[in-house]
């Protein structure tokens, strides 16, 4: 039995107040504006739930309703969420809706439809033309070529290798970085990115089609955090401020067991003291120069993402498998 969405919503929510930081020296509103946008891209905030309102998302976390309202005018910039007039503020789906699924049908039929007149122009039969189409399905499948997009390079090719397995192996896979905007490959049938690259992805491949893909903590991440002494003093460390919060609420959500946990933006002022004290560093992917600072006692630990496997089946594969169909149809060849 699938969980109840607002339950859900509750218990990320939860997280997010406990994670964010009154007195760090990252803005409430950053860390807001990254707890939320983050907890979209991970699922922890199920997609088309309905927010609270921002007077009541204000009391809840004790900030002002107009930074809440500015946070949710950013996110709603960026595609994250949307209001509905009378109704409220929603997560937005950026699944395949069913009345796309719909009209991709509508035009398959009429596809077919298009096939088997054209066929009988030619004087074949209903048999006919069903042998050539089931002929022409049990040909090889067409390679696709398939762009997974990141932030960082190491990390973006890890994502990359944990999606190759689902794909054919003639496919093309290619790790590629939002900042490489030359020389973009000549073509792409697919791009793939995390949700909170959805607006990146779609301005560096226009027209492509495009999966946004939640992520969530890898296997070996989960394992580091199970692992960590109880009495440790943990010091958690995001590359980009507005992750810090996620980070945060991360940790505690898999390693429940900590007790001492200071979390620090890495421009800090007093960073070098608490990488001293501490006696595990976890950073976020991109703060890894922070594990040369550390003595051989202390342990270092990368809070790294993969591709969740429910999202892989339910968006990455049928979205590959209409690729292979158009192109099936249209007899495109590599």
């Amino acid at each position: 039995m699938s969980a109840d969405p607002t339950l859900e919503l509750d218990a990320a929510l939860s997280r997010i107040a406990h994670a964010i930081d009154p007195a760090s020296s990252v803005p409430v509103s950053v860390q807001l504006r990254g707890a939320l946008e983050y907890g979209i891209a991970a699922g922890d905030i199920p997609p088309g739930s309905r927010l609270p309102s921002v007077r009541k998302l204000a009391a809840t976390l004790g900030m002002s309703p107009v930074t809440v309202s500015n946070v949710f005018a950013a996110l709603q910039e960026r595609g994250q969420i949307e209001g509905r007039i009378g109704s409220g503020t929603f997560v937005t789906d950026r699944g395949i809706p069913c009345a796309a699924r719909t009209r991709q049908l509508a035009a398959l039929e009429r596809q077919i439809a298009a096939l088997v007149a054209a066929g009988r122009e030619l004087g074949l039969t209903a048999q006919d033309i069903a042998f050539r189409v089931t002929m022409a399905a049990s040909a090889a499948p067409r390679p696709l070529r398939v762009v997974v997009l990141g932030t960082f390079s190491d990390a973006t090719a890890a994502y990359a290798r944990d999606l190759t397995p689902y794909l054919s192996p003639d496919d093309v896979v290619m790790p590629w970085t939002i900042d490489r905007r030359n020389d973009l490959p000549a073509r792409v049938d697919l791009v793939v990115s995390p949700r909170t690259l959805a607006t990146q992805a779609a301005d560096l491949f226009p027209g492509i089609p495009q999966v946004s893909m939640i992520l969530i903590p890898n296997e070996a991440t989960r394992v580091a955090l199970a692992g960590i002494r109880p009495d440790s003093r943990v010091l958690l460390v995001s590359y980009f401020d507005d992750f810090l919060s996620v980070l945060k609420a991360g940790v505690s959500r898999f390693a429940p067991h900590l007790g001492r946990v200071t979390a620090i933006a890495r421009n800090a002022e007093d960073l070098d003291r608490l990488l001293a004290d501490c006696d595990v560093l976890i950073h976020a992917t991109g703060a890894d120069y922070l594990g040369s600072r550390l003595g051989p006692q202390q342990t270092s630990i990368e809070y790294r993402h993969t591709p969740d496997s429910h999202a892989v089946q339910t968006q990455l594969l049928p979205a590959l498998e209409t690729l292979r169909t158009a192109g099936a149809i249209k007899g495109e060849t590599p």
